[in-house]
């Protein structure tokens, strides 16, 4: 992903996130904090979805629509802000390729550990992606709902 994917990544948060809208400034925020970690997904120049991820802290997670402004100074884990998939793209098999892009991602900076918020009743598909459940952060559901679950994956290089 670069800065000039941001309008393309901000029309497809908008369709499949409604209820948590991020502002452009916060996504192009976590872009540029991580551009490794960072993705879109297109076809034909069009961008069909994103991911967006980070090095962060196992623990609290960032809020919604919230620029991070910097780093941890000592991350434990690459931290999945995002896979999002436009209708048109779902069933092609880019969920799957997009996670798998940011994990190795997530291996070559060096990190063992990715974490994930699920929503929207997303978490089965995080479980067959080898995510498991973990305790929920404080404050998960004020800022990503009730149905909201906190998940990590070891990972091995």
């Amino acid at each position: 992903m670069v800065p000039g994917d941001i309008p393309g990544v901000a029309r497809v948060a908008a369709e499949v996130h409604p209820a948590f809208p991020e502002r452009d400034a916060v996504l192009a925020s976590k872009q540029a904090l991580f551009p490794a970690g960072c993705l879109a997904l297109e076809q034909d120049g069009a961008i069909l979805g994103y991911a967006l991820s980070h090095p962060w802290i196992d623990g609290p997670v960032p809020k919604l629509d919230t620029e991070l402004g910097a780093l941890p100074r000592e991350p434990t884990l690459l931290y999945l802000h995002d896979l999002a998939l436009s209708r048109p793209a779902q069933g092609m098999g880019l969920a799957a390729e997009g996670a798998e892009r940011v994990v190795r991602a997530a291996l070559e900076a060096g990190f063992r550990r990715i974490a994930l918020v699920a929503v929207n009743g997303s978490a089965p598909f995080w479980t067959r992606l080898g995510f498991e459940d973990a305790p929920a952060p404080a404050g998960l559901a004020a800022s990503y709902g009730e149905d909201a679950r906190y998940m990590r994956r070891g990972l091995r290089p």
